[in-house]
């Protein structure tokens, strides 16, 4: 072969290689436009997950929780209404163990993430399995604009305590003597008013099983508390309607009310003696 045919050979090689790359030039930025619009329209179809709007900072998923619990994160301004949004704890069926509000830390009227906080208490008795929901406030009521996320979590025993109610026992006592009282134990929900809440239970008269103990109340069924308070030297003052003197008769009937009423109040440590009254009144009330 010839050094001329090589030479045109050559150059027929380049000539090639030339407009190949010219090629890819052009079809690159028809290539590159077709990608982004093809993205583009992705775009537009997929829904942005709803975990993306808003996140729990104060909680992971798994975690240990206690009540009661800070939670802490942010949100798009959207899920608030009235700078708040609904923070709830659940158990594993979506039974409502706790609910409460998380406020907005800035401008909620934005499209932007806003931070929140909140504290939420809880009540369970077992403790287990169960979820933080921090949900979008959706004030319109309509399920097409209803958004939440749920953090899976672990749940403390919380939110119970046990108090003690004092009745009259005709197996413990079987002389049955007026004023001689005993207790029995209630699990109840923990509340700050903890002494009103265990003049209630007091009213509510012994449960089935405290009756086969032989337990009773010398208390009307259907007294109400009125008012209690609390001063600062120990003075309990308990104020009950008209039902708790109706039909009361007999030194020994008085005298176990007035037992029942004041040894339930005083097993707290904060009181010390227990004033009784029936609508504001003092005197002249449950005469033997």
């Amino acid at each position: 072969m010839s050094r001329f045919d090589r030479c045109n050979r050559c150059g027929i090689v380049k000539l090639i290689i030339k407009i190949f790359f010219m090629q890819k030039i052009i079809w690159l930025p028809i290539i590159m436009t077709i990608v982004i619009a093809i993205l583009a329209c992705a775009l537009v179809f997929i829904k942005i997950p709803e975990s993306s709007e808003a996140k729990v900072f104060s909680a992971k998923s798994g975690q240990k929780i206690s009540s009661p619990l800070e939670v802490e994160g942010e949100a798009r301004g959207g899920w608030f209404f009235e700078a708040q949004l609904p923070i709830r704890i659940t158990d594993e069926q979506g039974n409502v163990l706790g609910s409460s509000y998380a406020t907005a830390q800035d401008d909620w009227m934005t499209e932007k993430n806003v931070k929140f906080k909140g504290v939420i208490n809880y009540a369970s008795k077992t403790g287990g399995k169960g979820f933080l929901v921090v949900a979008k406030d959706n004030p319109s009521g309509l399920p097409e604009y209803d958004k939440q996320i749920k953090i899976p979590v672990v749940l403390e025993p919380a939110g119970y305590t046990t108090i003690k109610v004092f009745f009259n026992n005709n197996k413990l006592d079987p002389e049955v003597l007026c004023d001689k009282v005993f207790s029995t134990e209630r699990e109840i929900l923990k509340i700050d008013a903890i002494g009103s809440a265990a003049i209630n239970q007091l009213l509510s008269g012994p449960t089935e099983k405290e009756l086969a103990e032989g337990y009773f109340t010398n208390i009307n069924y259907g007294v109400k508390l009125l008012s209690l308070d609390i001063d600062k030297d120990g003075v309990a003052r308990a104020d009950f309607d008209e039902q708790l003197g109706a039909s009361v008769g007999g030194s020994c009937k008085v005298g176990a009310i007035r037992a029942q009423i004041s040894e339930t109040l005083k097993q707290f440590p904060t009181i010390k003696s227990v004033i009784i009254s029936i609508n504001g009144k003092t005197e002249d009330i449950l005469q033997p």
